[in-house]
């Protein structure tokens, strides 16, 4: 059983301490369902993942030793929105550029070494976005390359492309949309590393409920994330990694005529379970600033 769990150390180790799949879970909060009116806006996600311990495979038992690290990251992302109507929806497009580092101490497998680089890249050709009374709602789909591998287990990149769905929506509680709740979906298909290792596709919902205080808006935020589907290929086992987590963001207007944004959250994972590999169990501290042009 010891060699077991070490190989799977070995094997989370290279895919960076997490379950299989491209998207960061807690990137979006408050109102992250609501795509923004027609124009091209830049939002750049600085994202630091603290992770405190390891999770056995196919349980929440934590992993014995000293296993830590850090995944911080800048993830720029391009948005333009059309004045393109589709299916009575605004028409976009977007792409993400991740820069990232990854600084492994791992101590049961005997894993120590970082590494950074840019990341898989993200190009998504449809965005579409509607507006209604006292809703949004958004529905997406692209690709994550895998252009970021290379052969350390602190690399930036997953080693294998997915395929993303994304759908979700807003609500406005009240007339004058003081008080809102959104919940996204992102879905993601994975293929398979070059080592024949197939990682299960994954679901995230990433939630949020806020309330407007003059020009600031706080709220409580959170993410969950599902394996939904068994990993296939050498090492895998039918069982399937999740992590949950709950926190607080506060959005603020830095320049509203400039079209400039700056949002803070910070997330606590109170629940993880591995999968065929180990799954990491930390905290995220992310700021995001935007950019309207």
């Amino acid at each position: 059983m010891k060699k077991i769990v070490l190989a799977a150390l070995t094997a989370l180790a290279s895919i960076g301490a997490s379950a299989g799949g491209h998207y960061v879970p807690g990137v979006e909060g408050i109102q992250a369902a609501s795509v923004p009116p027609p124009g091209m806006y830049y939002l750049g996600y600085l994202v630091n993942y603290s992770i405190d311990e390891l999770r056995a495979p196919g349980s929440s038992n934590t992993v014995p030793l000293s296993n830590t690290g850090t995944v911080s990251a800048l993830a720029n992302r391009f948005v333009y929105i059309t004045s393109t109507k589709v299916l009575g929806a605004d028409y976009g497009m977007e792409a993400i550029v991740p820069v990232i580092r990854k600084s492994l101490n791992f101590n049961a497998p005997g894993i120590s070494e970082s590494s950074s680089g840019v990341g898989d890249i993200y190009l998504g050709p449809l965005v579409l976005g509607w507006h209604g009374g006292n809703w949004d709602a958004v529905a997406a789909a692209g690709v994550w390359f895998d252009n970021g591998n290379d052969d350390s287990p602190s690399k930036p990149g997953n080693g294998y492309k997915s395929a993303m769905l994304t759908g979700g929506g807003t609500y406005y509680f009240d007339a004058a949309k003081s008080w809102t709740g959104s919940a996204l979906f992102r879905y993601e298909v994975n293929s398979t590393q070059s080592n024949d290792f197939k990682p299960g596709n994954q679901l995230t919902m990433e939630w949020g409920f806020g309330k407007s205080l003059g020009a600031v808006q706080v709220g409580v935020v959170g993410y969950d994330q599902w394996q939904t589907s068994n990993d296939s290929g050498p090492g895998a086992t039918g069982d399937q990694a999740e992590r949950h987590a709950i926190g607080l963001e506060v959005v603020y207007p830095l320049m509203k005529e400039a079209g400039v944004m700056l949002k803070a959250a910070y997330y606590d994972e109170y629940s993880a379970k591995g999968g065929s590999n180990p799954q990491a169990k930390g905290s995220t501290l992310r700021f995001t600033f935007i950019k309207a042009f």
